[in-house]
């Protein structure tokens, strides 16, 4: 699944491993289900692939670096005590095993928003019981049969006594007598359901047609409604009686009770459709393969398509690729059906297995929590995720939807085909998730350069998280459901990625493509756990990669290499990297495993593969003129120079990257913020890219200094020094690319167009603001003869609030409730969030974030599903942040009320509204205030955040005169 955040969003769960459902016999078109084999591992020394695996012997003392003797890792019982740990999980008896679910679903009711259904589920009864318990939420349990075969036989059992337990998500049904032993029963339990507003499970979402809609879709005095689901990472459960574990797997057969006039939609191709009660029709399906319930999905809708096929050939034909969407938005679906056949023919190529099943939809939903949710054969998305108008879209949206969809169809293997056994192992679906898509839309898009963009966006983000205290493992513990609605974050999905992309480096792509093949062969349609795909990697490298990567996969955090310079010699030392600086010795015990690509080794040309692999050492024939650590970028490690080689390194701009110069602004901000390096050597090096004209190389470095500005920027003469700087930095690249586009230019000059334009706006450049805001007036004077081009709406919109903050912030209300825009909703409230007038903020926009509708108008009430996008906003506003802390604090009944039938969005918004304080004393407001609450559900956001505000404040107090210095010694302020 992809998550979108303020930045990207993201979702997931899992469990102890069960008996391999080797029993289940999918339909033909699947084949059998493999068993899941045992983690098969190929131990091998780091010499078996001399070319690519063995770092080169370091001439070190005392000891020498490479030796995988003085590897530290745990001992066997501290291994032990951590896998006892992770048993300890909140998870199903074992008492019935499922193998197959009949669901019907019938009388949708769009008065009440409810249902009925009836669920037949085939499995094993593994011993004698006189209680089934499996997973349920806000449903209500009507009747319960229970049928064994016996050999002479058939047996059945009746109840209704249903014991519900809402904490632990569970219903309990209780016979009268006790149920043998069998190896085939049935369950069947009868029920009703909800059709629920909160983005979970079944429900609704609320949308304005485009075109007339058919007669029967629901509607009211504001909205007209869509179905669909949403069960990623425990809401199966609140759709239909389930057992809801990701490695209880089972086949489903699914039929829907419709409106004629409507169109529905699930995994699998439409297998009949009969006529049932007048107006009324009862669509069935084909049967799925083996899969996890929180992979079964359905829509129901005023729904049309566009269509296109794969260029390859499975079994015979070409895979149909649809994309859906309520009447009059088909057409938007264009740039993203370009694009799904290509992925899934590549995917099926570089995976060694063809694509499983014999259709592949895609869902716009109107209202959705993430980004994307991978369902097997009918992923749905964000409506801005996936439709793009040739006219009214913004650019960089075509980025995001290329990726996106790239994304989700890395899915279809890594997480449906083969899914993790336990939410603990979320990685091994979102990270590889995550670099798949990134391998994909390079390979469509090799002029984007995505890989420097992932270092900028994701790779940045991860080290952000996993900078701070409170951060987890990639592979942590896991023990239910809102615990598992935390760890969909950036660790799962980009530190997950930024290991994958180390990994795949240092075997080489091919060789790593082919241990992902060998690993989706040996567990396809069974569950896995990461020592599975370490063996798989293993025997395709011949390397031994569980001792190479255990570390990073279950420690938290990640090194900072310090390094130390002699005459042609180099000392590397590796230590916990904290972005609050105060790394205590118990927080840095581990060792890992560094590929240290150094470039500058004497007699050679290119990437020397060395690797670090105890806490220091010492690297001989070094140029005393250049060199590089992690040249490239692959390795996740922050490098601290001597500060007179940071500055050298700013002199030397040709002998590096474009991956580089983003990787070193990057290193050199963090190091500056945590105090193991000055933002003094950070704020030199970034002077030094004046003449740089990259996008990613500048969006680096902007956002380096508009953290030191919204740090420090209390002051207002660093503010105008800060300012001053930052249009220096820029001035060449603007004057470049101007305001208007010009024929033929790439994709990045666009998106480099709009951020500089944006920065100026943001840092005072007159001219800039000026030219924004006549755009503005033109534009409300007459709208059709002076549109905005999409690209530079959000500097004009930016401008307009600058300078009629009361004015412009009515106008983009009324644009965000009318826009036409498939973007226009999200690029409002982006505009609306840097509004810093007081009065505004506290008596329009705070009522307007946090207002529920009803009782509020439509046009005064943002949807949950959008309300990260303003406080995120807000959050890094200094007029705004500290007013919606104390509207969150004084009105939090009103604000978890909005949010309260969805945990996922409480955590997000405590996640994105709060993080951004520089001071101990809101942090002691934010303590006092939710020590008195019940965090479950956000409690290890909370933390997070509270870690960053600490990092924030000692990098204030610690490095504001040195900024202030720096800035009047160098004529900025």
């Amino acid at each position: 699944m992809f998550r979108s955040t303020s930045t990207v969003l993201a979702r997931g769960r899992f469990l102890i491993p069960s008996t391999p459902l080797c029993c289940v016999s999918p339909s033909a078109t699947f084949g059998a289900p493999r068993p899941s084999a045992p983690a098969r591992f190929v131990s091998s020394s780091l010499s078996a692939n001399p070319k690519r695996a063995t770092p080169r012997r370091l001439p070190i003392r005392p000891s020498p670096a490479v030796a995988l003797t003085s590897f530290r890792s745990c001992s066997h019982a501290s291994h032990q005590r951590r896998r006892a740990a992770m048993t300890d999980r909140d998870i199903l008896p074992d008492t019935f095993k499922p193998v197959h679910y009949d669901l019907v679903i019938t009388d949708l009711d769009f008065t009440t928003w409810s249902y009925k259904g009836t669920v037949t589920i085939e499995g094993q009864l593994t011993k004698p019981t006189t209680e089934i318990v499996l997973n349920t939420l806000e449903l209500k349990l009507l009747n319960s049969k229970v049928e064994i075969s016996q050999s002479k036989s058939d047996q059945s059992w009746e109840s209704s006594n249903f014991t519900e337990d809402t904490k632990s998500q569970r219903s309990t049904i209780t016979f009268a007598e006790q149920l043998p032993a069998s190896p085939k029963a049935s369950l069947t339990v009868e029920f009703t359901g909800e059709l629920n507003h909160d983005m979970a499970g079944f429900y609704r979402s609320q949308y304005k047609p485009v075109a007339p809609p058919a007669a029967s879709v629901p509607h009211d005095d504001e909205f007209y409604y869509m179905l669909s689901t949403q069960f990623e990472s425990c809401d199966a459960r609140r759709a239909f009686p389930c057992f809801d574990e990701p490695n209880l797997k089972a086949t489903f057969d699914f039929a829907i009770e419709i409106p004629d006039d409507q169109v529905a939609l699930s995994n699998m191709p439409v297998k009949e459709t009969k006529p049932t009660t007048q107006g009324k029709k009862l669509v069935s399906f084909e049967r799925s393969p083996i899969m996890s319930t929180y992979l079964l999905a359905w829509a129901v809708g005023d729904f049309e398509h566009i269509e296109a096929f794969t260029d390859r050939e499975y079994n015979g034909k070409k895979i149909p690729v649809r994309v859906y969407t309520t009447r009059g938005l088909k057409e938007q679906g264009q740039w993203a059906l370009q694009h799904a056949p290509k992925i899934i023919d590549y995917f099926s190529e570089q995976f060694e297995i063809d694509y499983p099943l014999p259709k592949s939809d895609i869902l716009a939903v109107h209202e959705f929590t993430h980004g994307a949710m991978e369902n097997w054969g009918l992923v749905t998305y964000r409506m801005t995720a996936i439709l793009f108008d040739e006219k009214l879209s913004e650019a960089r949206f075509r980025n995001r939807i290329a990726y996106v969809v790239a994304h989700e169809l890395a899915h279809q293997w890594f997480g449906n085909l083969v899914t993790m056994d336990w939410w603990d192992e979320l990685w091994l679906n979102e990270g590889f998730a995550t670099w798949a898509g990134w391998l994909a839309t390079d390979h469509l898009h090799p002029d984007w350069d995505v890989w420097p963009q992932f270092i900028n966006e994701g790779m940045d983000q991860a080290f952000s998280l996993d900078a701070v205290r409170s951060s987890h493992p990639i592979q942590v513990e896991v023990r239910d459901a809102l615990d598992v609605n935390q760890i969909f974050d950036k660790i799962s999905y980009l530190k997950g990625c930024s290991m994958i992309r180390m990994l795949a480096s240092h075997l080489g792509v091919k060789t790593f493509l082919k241990g992902i093949a060998i690993y989706l062969k040996k567990h396809q349609y069974s569950n896995a756990k990461t020592e599975a795909l370490w063996a798989a990697l293993s025997e395709a490298s011949g390397t031994d990669v569980h001792t190479l990567m255990q570390n990073w996969i279950e420690k938290v955090g990640f090194p900072v290499l310090t390094v130390t310079e002699e005459d042609q010699r180099i000392s590397v030392k590796q230590s916990r990297f904290l972005s609050t600086g105060d790394v205590k010795p118990e927080d840095d015990q581990t060792t890992w495993w560094v590929p240290l690509s150094l470039k500058g080794k004497t007699g050679s040309k290119g990437i020397e593969p060395l690797a670090l692999t105890t806490k220091e050492s010492t690297i001989d024939g070094v140029s005393n003129d250049f060199y590089q650590l992690n040249a490239g970028a692959t390795g996740f490690y922050r490098v601290n120079y001597p500060e007179s080689r940071l500055k050298r390194l700013g002199t030397q701009l040709d002998h590096l990257t474009t991956e580089d110069k983003i990787f070193i602004t990057g290193s050199a901000a963090d190091l500056a913020f945590s105090g193991h390096a000055t933002t003094a050597a950070l704020l030199s090096f970034v002077q030094g890219l004046k003449q740089e004209t990259h996008y990613r190389v500048l969006s680096q470095a902007l956002d380096s200094l508009a953290t030191i500005k919204s740090i420090f920027g209390d002051d207002e003469q660093v503010k105008a020094g800060l300012e001053k700087l930052t249009l220096e930095v820029i001035d060449n690249a603007l004057k470049t690319v101007g305001w208007e586009a010009k024929e033929g230019e790439d994709f990045n000059t666009g998106l480099l167009r709009k951020r500089l334009l944006l920065t100026a706006v943001s840092n005072s450049h007159e001219e800039i603001r000026k030219g924004a805001f006549e755009r503005w007036s033109a534009y409300q004077a007459n709208p059709e003869q002076s549109p905005i081009p999409a690209n530079l709406r959000a500097p004009v919109y930016h401008s307009a609030i600058i300078t009629e903050p009361a004015n412009a912030v009515a106008a983009l209300k009324k644009e965000w409730y009318t826009t036409p825009a498939i973007d226009g909703k999200e690029i409002s409230l982006q505009a609306l969030g840097r509004t810093t007038d007081v009065e505004v903020i506290k008596k329009v926009l705070l009522p307007f974030l946090f207002n529920s509708s009803p009782p509020a108008a439509a046009a005064d009430s943002i949807p949950g599903a959008d309300m990260h996008i303003l406080s995120g906003m807000f959050a890094g506003n200094r007029a705004a942040r500290p007013l919606m802390w104390a509207y969150i604090r004084d009105n939090w009944d009103e604000f978890t009320g909005k949010l309260a039938g969805n945990p996922i969005l409480v955590d997000r918004m405590i996640n994105v509204s709060l993080p951004k304080f520089n001071d101990l004393e809101t942090l002691k407001e934010i303590e006092a205030f939710f020590a008195g609450k019940d965090t479950k559900g956000f409690d290890r956001t909370l933390e997070q955040v509270k870690d960053k505000i600490r990092g924030r404040a000692a990098y204030k107090t610690r490095d504001a005169e040195g900024v202030k210095q720096w800035l009047v010694t160098n004529g900025y302020a």
